[in-house]
């Protein structure tokens, strides 16, 4: 794993400057190449995989409390770092300073979480036999190393929801993350080795797509998770299922987000604009459709223009900034295709559309209405600053428009009758209902959609056991011996 940087006498390189490269910070904002790395060589990946194996089998054996301490102590280190930490995320990706110190700190939340109850979760549950004396318990232990295939857009955030359930159960964790965030998987690993984890418990590795069969196929390989796109989804779900691999997949999402009624109309398109923009759109669990009763579409619509109309584009790393660039030129390009489509379809544009007169990976923050099947942005995730507004006439007709897609991650219902909001998300196929907040994360509530958003869970008591042997102990007592005839 070998990073090389340009001489100080030397201009920086641009992306199109450095296309053979595979991972590489590419500032988003400045379009320059600022780090480059060398591919995990492929005959060096089963001795990688041999030393997270060997640490498994010392790591399982630690007791809970030891496994819990290091990453408590990873989490502690992460709040040290924090703005370290944060300054990679906004050179890498993009993100907006105050948004990346806030997905150190949930990060930390994290880590601290399963340091905490990881080892209660851990504990044995006990069964009451129907048949026969004695007793039965369900046990919950580690399988092995793991395979995590990561994506950039959270790429502290979505990592420790891997390591930190796992880690305290006892597996070990092999990273693959994604190419334009190579100096954030570094920060990941030192992080943990900082933090005590012996070598092999955590390893980062660069390694190239087609050697993750070769990883996923090896025998000492015990699962595999990946948060990332349909496509990649479709092919590591086919791999694990090929090697009898258990595997979770945190995919794509379209999340709608059902507007029913409205007391304070601006609350609710303030939590609309915030649902839609965090992150710079970039997110599975974004509020990407809006769905609006009739008697509130137009002022809603007006009301979001409006919010919309305030982001502009500017350095992420300046915090007076609040429209930040997508991660790359590729996205910001993949974004406006799909948004041109609409439009040359027939689609109104509200706000936005375009690319503004500025520098670097950005996209107008863009609303749109009139949007048909036949068009692109009807169907596929629009993975950034882009909203589009449906206006329906009644509950059973947002419902019917929400469970129109091929995704089924999260879902945001709003309303102020309780009742009425619980009815509508009791309908929904979504892995995730919010009532009157957009989809959000926490610690302790699951994380994970139906559908082609993928199955399996984070965070929560439940990630503790989606890579778990949970192992049934029957003990039935020793029959005495009848006495001998005569004794």
């Amino acid at each position: 794993m070998t990073a090389t940087q340009n001489p100080p006498h030397e201009q920086p390189k641009t992306a199109s400057e450095s296309a053979e490269r595979r991972y590489a910070t590419v500032n988003p904002f400045t379009g320059q190449v600022e780090k480059e790395y060398d591919f995990t060589p492929t005959e060096a990946i089963d001795g990688i995989v041999e030393r997270a194996h060997a640490a498994y089998q010392e790591w399982r054996e630690r007791p809970v409390e030891d496994r819990a301490a290091v990453v408590r102590r990873a989490a502690e280190l992460m709040d040290e770092r924090r703005d370290a930490l944060a300054a990679l995320v906004t050179t890498e990706m993009g993100k907006r300073k105050e948004e990346a110190t806030g997905e150190l700190y949930l990060c930390s939340m994290i880590l601290k979480y399963y340091a905490d109850n990881g080892p209660g979760f851990l504990q044995p549950q006990s069964i009451q036999p129907l048949m026969g004396k004695g007793e039965a318990v369900i046990e919950t232990k580690p399988v092995g190393v793991l395979l995590a295939i990561e994506p950039w857009n959270y790429p502290f955030y979505q990592v420790v929801r891997v390591a930190g359930p796992n880690l305290v159960l006892g597996n070990t964790v092999i990273l693959k993350h994604a190419e334009i965030t190579p100096q954030c998987a570094e920060a990941i690993e030192q992080l943990f080795t900082d933090a005590g984890a012996p070598e092999g418990v955590f390893t980062n590795t660069f390694l190239r797509i087609e050697d993750v069969e070769q990883v996923i196929a090896d025998p000492r390989i015990q699962g595999v998770t990946l948060t990332g796109s349909e496509r990649a989804g479709s092919a590591v779900g086919a791999l694990a299922g090929k090697h009898l691999k258990k595997s979770v997949l945190e995919l794509g999402g379209s999340d709608p987000f059902i507007v029913l009624d409205a007391e304070d109309l601006g609350a609710t398109v303030k939590a609309a604009t915030m649902g839609r923009m965090q992150n710079t759109g970039q997110a599975c669990t974004a509020s990407k459709r809006l769905i609006v009763t009739e008697e509130l579409y137009e002022p809603f619509v007006e009301g979001l223009k409006q919010a919309f109309s305030t982001f502009s584009p500017g350095d992420p790393a300046d915090p007076s900034t609040s429209l930040a660039p997508l991660s790359s030129e590729r996205a910001a390009q993949d974004l406006h295709a799909q948004i041109q489509d609409a439009i040359d379809k027939g689609a109104t544009v509200v706000a936005g559309g375009t690319r503004p007169e500025h520098p670097g990976a950005f996209v107008e923050a863009t609303i749109l209405t009139d949007v048909t099947p036949e068009m692109r942005a009807f169907r596929e995730e629009l993975f950034g600053p882009a909203a589009v507004v449906y206006k329906v006439k009644d509950a059973d007709e947002a419902v019917a428009l929400a469970n129109d897609s091929d995704f089924g991650l999260g879902a945001t219902v709003m309303s102020s009758d309780l009742d009425r909001a619980r009815s509508v998300a009791e309908r929904l196929e979504a892995g995730m209902v919010w009532i009157n907040q957009p989809t959000g994360s926490s610690p302790e509530l699951p994380f994970g959609g139906v559908k082609r958003s993928g199955y399996g869970r984070e965070l929560s008591e439940l990630a503790m056991f989606e890579f778990a042997n949970r192992r049934l102990v029957r003990t039935v007592p020793v029959k005495k011996a009848d006495r001998p005839v005569g004794g």
